[in-house]
C-alpha cells in the first residue's frame, strides 16, 4: 500500500495543492480511502493530517471503507423518478442481496444513492464504476447484477454497443446518448479548430476584450456577468501569473449541455480558453470538471495531446513569441457547490469547496492567490465565435440584453428530451412544442435554484431580462404531484448538498425539509407556508449562490402554486396554532439535524 501511495505522491511531485487528484488516484487503486491511507497521504506530502481528513470528508465519491468490486451510483433526481428509479432500485437491492448505503455480503457489489449525474435526458441511470449506464429498467438492473456474480469485466457488462456521436470514440465507449435536437450557429455550428486563435494573434490583447465587450458576451453559467469585462478586470490585475479555468462542474439537477459540449466541442472549449489566456496573459489553464464525467477523461486528454501536436496549445502558440498558455484537467469528486467559481477553485487546491468571502474576487486574487478567469464550458465557445464571425454576427442574435444563443436542457414529461441551441428571446411555449410536450402542468427553468412556472408564464421568454436559466428546463406533466413529487426532492438536494459553512442554509435547509414534509402529510398550517416564506430572506445572507436560492422550490411554488399547499393545511386542529412556536421551531431544527 505505501508504495502506491509513494508512488501516486510522486507522480504529483508531491504538490499538495494536487491533492484532489492524488485522492482520487489512489482510491482507483485502493478502492478506498482508510484511515491508515490518509495518515500515509498526509505524512508523505508533510501536511496535517486534518487538511487531508476534511478533504476526504467534503466529498460524496471519496469512500472511507471498501465499496465493493462494483459500485453502483443510482440517481435519484427528479426525472429520475418520473422515469420510474424506485422499481429500478428496487431490482437493484433484490438482486444485490443488499440495500442501498451497503456491500453485498460477498463484498461483490455496494449500491449507493447520488444526486443527479447529468442524465436527465435518459434516466434511470447509474453510475457503476464511473461508467455511465443510462435508461435503466428493472431488468437490466437484474441483469448487471448477474452478469456483476458471472464475473463479467465493467466493459463487458457494457457490451458492444455505443452511444452517438463521440460517445462512440474508442477512448469514450459509452453508452450515453447526445440527443442534440436543434443545432445553433454558435455551439453547434461548422467548427474548424485554430482559425479562430490564429486571427487572435493577429490582434492585440485589448482588441480582443474589446471584440467580446462588443459582442455583450455574458456567462452562461446563470449570472450573466459581462465576459469581457471580467477579462479586463483580470488583464489589469496586477501580477505576472494568471490562470483561465473552465468551469464544467455542471451540477445543477436538470443540467447536461456541458457533458454534450465537451463529448462533441471539446476543440472549440479549449480554444476558448486559450484565446481568455491571450487577452487576459495567463500561461496556464485549468478544466474542472464533475467527477460524474470521469469516463471522458481519455478522450479529452488525447485532445489536449493533439492541439499540441499542431500548436494550438503549448510554448509559441501560432509561432507568437511570448503566447505560452496550457490546459490540465482537474476533477471534483461529488460536491455541488464546487460549481460555485471561489468553492471550485477552493476544491482544485485540495480543499474543501467551501466557497470563499469575497471581495477580495477571483479575477483580483483566485487560484494561488493569482488573478484568476473562471468562465462557463458555453461561454468559452461563445468567444470562439465572437473571434470568428464578429461582434455584429453575434450581436444580431437574441434580445436586447441578452445576445447570442442559449444551449438548453430540456427533459421531464416530453417526446424529445435533449439539447436544444437557440436564440435568447425563445419562449416558454416555444420550447414546448419543439420537445413535444403536452398537458403541461409546469415547467422548472434554471433548474431547482431557477423558478417553477405555471401555464400562465409560458407566454415568457428566456432572457436575462426575464427567465434566466443556466440551461436546465424540467417539464411537469398535470398527473405529477408537484410537492411530493418535485419540490420536495429539490429541498432533501439542496439540504445534502449544502457546505455547512453558513448558519442560515446549514440550518434552514434541514427545517424547511422538516415543514415541507408537514406540509405534504396534510399536518401544516398558513403559519408554516409564511415560515417558509420568511426563511427565504433570512438565506439571502450566505455567502454563495447555493445557500441564497435553496429555499427557490418552495417559494416559487408557493408564489405560482398556492392552492397546492392550502389544499393540503390542517383546518381546524388544536395541535396547530396560527402564531410562531418558539419549542415547535427547535423540534423541527432538532429533527434536521437528527436525520441530517
Amino acid at each position: 500500500m505505501e508504495k502506491n501511495i509513494e508512488a501516486i505522491t510522486a507522480k504529483y511531485r508531491g504538490d499538495a495543492t494536487r491533492l484532489m487528484d492524488i485522492l482520487i488516484d489512489i482510491q482507483d487503486e485502493l478502492g478506498c480511502l482508510t484511515p491508515a491511507t490518509v495518515a500515509r497521504i498526509a505524512g508523505v506530502l508533510g501536511i496535517p493530517q486534518v487538511d487531508v481528513e476534511q478533504t476526504v470528508s467534503f466529498y460524496h465519491f471519496f469512500a472511507r471503507e471498501p465499496r465493493g468490486r462494483f459500485a453502483v451510483y443510482l440517481n435519484d433526481s427528479v426525472v429520475a423518478n418520473f422515469y420510474g428509479r424506485a422499481e429500478v432500485a428496487a431490482a437493484f437491492e433484490i438482486a444485490a442481496g443488499c440495500r442501498f448505503g451497503e456491500v453485498s455480503a460477498d463484498g461483490l457489489l455496494g449500491l449507493f444513492h447520488t444526486a443527479c449525474i447529468g442524465m436527465s435526458d435518459q434516466e434511470p441511470a447509474a453510475l457503476i464504476n464511473g461508467q455511465v449506464f443510462p435508461r435503466l429498467t428493472p431488468d437490466k438492473a437484474r441483469a448487471l447484477v448477474a452478469g456483476m456474480r458471472a464475473g463479467k469485466t465493467i466493459e463487458e457488462l457494457k457490451g458492444d454497443k455505443y452511444g452517438d456521436g463521440q460517445n462512440s470514440h474508442p477512448l469514450v465507449r459509452a453508452l450515453v446518448k447526445n440527443h442534440i435536437r436543434q443545432r445553433g450557429p454558435t455551439v453547434f455550428s461548422d467548427y474548424t479548430p485554430g482559425i479562430a486563435l490564429a486571427k487572435v494573434t493577429a490582434m492585440t490583447s485589448a482588441e480582443v476584450i474589446a471584440a467580446v465587450k462588443s459582442a455583450s458576451v455574458r456567462g452562461r453559467g446563470g449570472a450573466g456577468f459581462p465576459t469581457g469585462m471580467k477579462w479586463e478586470f483580470a488583464r489589469r490585475a496586477p501580477g505576472d501569473v494568471k490562470y483561465i479555468f473552465c468551469n464544467a462542474d455542471e451540477g445543477e439537477p436538470g443540467t447536461f449541455k456541458d457533458r454534450v459540449i465537451l463529448t462533441e466541442r471539446p476543440q472549440m472549449v479549449f480554444e476558448g480558453m486559450a484565446i481568455a489566456a491571450y487577452a487576459v496573459g495567463a500561461d496556464h489553464g485549468i478544466l474542472y470538471v464533475r467527477n460524474e464525467y470521469r469516463y471522458l477523461r481519455a478522450y479529452l486528454e488525447q485532445v489536449l495531446a493533439v492541439l499540441r501536436a499542431q500548436n494550438l496549445l503549448g510554448e509559441r502558440i501560432g509561432g507568437q513569441a511570448g503566447f505560452d498558455f496550457d490546459i490540465s484537467i482537474q476533477f471534483g469528486a461529488g460536491a455541488y457547490v464546487c460549481g460555485e467559481e471561489s468553492a471550485l477553485i477552493e476544491s482544485a487546491e485540495g480543499k474543501r469547496g467551501e466557497p470563499r468571502d469575497r471581495p477580495p474576487f477571483p479575477v483580483e486574487k483566485g487560484y494561488l492567490q493569482r488573478p484568476t478567469v473562471v468562465n462557463n464550458v458555453e461561454t468559452l465557445c461563445s468567444a470562439v465565435q465572437v473571434v470568428l464571425k464578429g461582434a455584429e454576427w453575434y450581436n444580431r442574435m437574441g434580445t436586447e440584453q441578452s445576445k447570442g444563443t442559449k444551449v438548453l436542457c430540456v427533459s421531464g414529461d416530453c417526446d424529445q428530451q435533449g439539447i436544444y441551441e437557440v436564440e435568447w428571446g425563445f419562449a416558454v411555449n416555444d420550447i414546448l412544442a419543439m420537445a413535444k410536450a403536452r398537458d403541461v402542468q409546469a415547467v422548472q427553468v434554471g433548474g431547482p435554484s431557477g423558478a417553477c412556472i405555471g401555464p400562465d408564464e409560458f407566454g415568457r421568454v428566456l432572457a436575462y431580462e426575464d427567465l434566466a436559466t443556466g440551461g436546465s428546463f424540467i417539464i411537469i406533466g398535470r398527473h405529477r404531484d408537484i410537492l411530493r413529487d418535485v419540490v420536495l426532492n429539490f429541498a432533501r438536494f439542496f439540504r445534502e448538498e449544502s457546505c455547512g459553512s453558513c448558519v442560515p442554509c446549514r440550518a434552514l435547509t434541514g427545517m424547511a425539509q422538516v415543514v415541507l414534509e408537514r406540509i405534504i402529510a396534510g399536518q401544516g398550517t398558513a403559519e408554516d407556508v409564511a415560515r417558509l416564506q420568511a426563511w427565504q430572506k433570512i438565506m439571502r445572507n450566505n455567502r454563495c449562490g447555493l445557500g441564497q436560492t435553496a429555499l427557490n422550490p418552495i417559494v416559487t411554488t408557493i408564489r405560482n402554486f398556492r392552492p397546492l399547499y392550502e389544499a393540503r393545511l390542517s383546518r381546524g386542529d388544536p395541535r396547530f396554532v396560527p402564531s410562531f412556536d418558539l419549542p415547535a421551531a427547535v423540534r423541527d431544527y432538532e429533527a434536521a439535524v437528527a436525520n441530517g
